[in-house]
């Protein structure tokens, strides 16, 4: 092992595990940046107008930041939301639609209140649509990023609605042509009547980790031990051949002299 050739091989091994130590390390520093979660001050109430315009995707670092905003109640635009989990519990929510006081009258989509109880959420939801608009309210709340729209179970009504799409409620909206939306939705501070408050706690700051980035990293320390291990495995395997061939011309040469 410790001839030239192989202390050459040696070198060379030592640098390439060297190599992929170095991407180890840059895989896991990228793993650690990737998961960094920047701390937001999403308790502190920003007017909705300065945070994001109407059509425009909400910025994760903007999601769940608490916003007010003004406007009024379009009348007759209040619906049922099922499958939505309060404290562990599965219910409903009312939602409505908020004509903001903004020169387009941009609409927002806005939770009321939930309940476990669909009977009651309908019965709400009907006494708001049979009322008249109260004229301009002034909301605060936390805005989250819209649900994706799905496909309702096979045996479920073709009107129900079980996700926060806002794509999905302002189809549903009345004299909803050519009007500008928020992406987002509102959480309102305050409940609608007979419903109850809907839990809506700040979101986590907890650092989440990349674990697809540290994966990567363990290979590359892997790779880095395999190359210093075939070395080994290679040198080891010479030198235990040339044991036996210097054993096999001792013997051979006993041989000859008896």
């Amino acid at each position: 092992m410790l001839r030239p050739r192989w202390i050459g091989v040696l070198v060379l091994a030592l640098a390439v595990a060297g190599a992929f130590a170095a991407l180890s390390q840059w895989q896991l520093a990228r793993a650690l940046e990737s998961g960094q979660v920047v701390v937001g001050d999403t308790e502190t109430v920003r007017s909705l107008d300065g945070l994001v315009e109407p059509g425009v995707g909400l910025r994760e670092a903007d999601a769940g930041q608490r916003v007010s905003i003004s406007g009024s109640w379009a009348p007759k635009d209040y619906i049922v939301v099922g499958e939505r989990v309060n404290d562990g519990v599965l219910g409903y929510w009312v939602t409505g639609h908020l004509t903001t006081d903004r020169g387009d009258a941009a609409g927002l989509a806005v939770a009321l209140g939930w309940t476990e109880d669909r009977s009651v959420a309908e019965a709400v939801a009907d006494e708001l649509n049979a009322r008249q608009p109260d004229g301009q309210v002034d909301l605060v709340g936390r805005l989250n990023p819209p649900e994706g729209p799905e496909d309702p179970p096979a045996d479920a009504a073709p009107t129900d609605l079980n996700n926060m799409s806002v794509a999905a409620l302002l189809n549903r909206w009345n004299d909803a042509d050519g009007l500008r939306v928020y992406t987002a939705f509102l959480v309102d501070d305050e409940t609608a009547d007979g419903l109850e408050p809907i839990s809506s706690p700040a979101p986590s700051q907890e650092i989440q980790l990349n674990w697809l980035n540290i994966f990567y990293a363990a290979e590359w320390v892997i790779f880095a031990v395999f190359a210093v291990f075939l070395w080994f495995r290679l040198a080891k395997d010479a030198w235990e051949r040339e044991i036996e061939e210097l054993e096999e011309a001792e013997a051979e040469g006993t041989v000859a002299t008896a």
